[in-house]
């Protein structure tokens, strides 16, 4: 695991500004997902991991909340399998 945050700053549809570490960016069926986590919690132990889909456009990537419970499982699922894979590479 890399030992620096990379924080990334995220703009709300209320037009404030978010910033978060990013965990992990995957692909799953088909879509490419970004694994982050609210800088506001990084010291709780029980940090929330937040899933967004990325679309890329002209006018640059979009970030979608994934708000499907059976996709956030599935996703959730992946991303530890992924940071599992990451474990045995070290």
């Amino acid at each position: 695991m890399k030992n620096e945050l990379e924080i990334v700053a995220l703009i709300g549809n209320d037009g404030e500004e978010e910033e978060f570490v990013h965990e992990l960016t995957f692909k799953y069926e088909g879509n490419l997902y970004a694994a982050v986590t609210p800088i506001a919690q990084m010291d709780d132990d029980e940090a929330e991991i937040i899933f967004l889909r990325i679309d890329r456009s002209s006018g640059g990537d979009v970030y979608s909340l994934v708000d499907n419970e059976v996709l956030l499982d599935e996703l959730f699922d992946e991303f530890l399998n992924l940071l599992d894979e990451m474990d045995d590479d070290e």
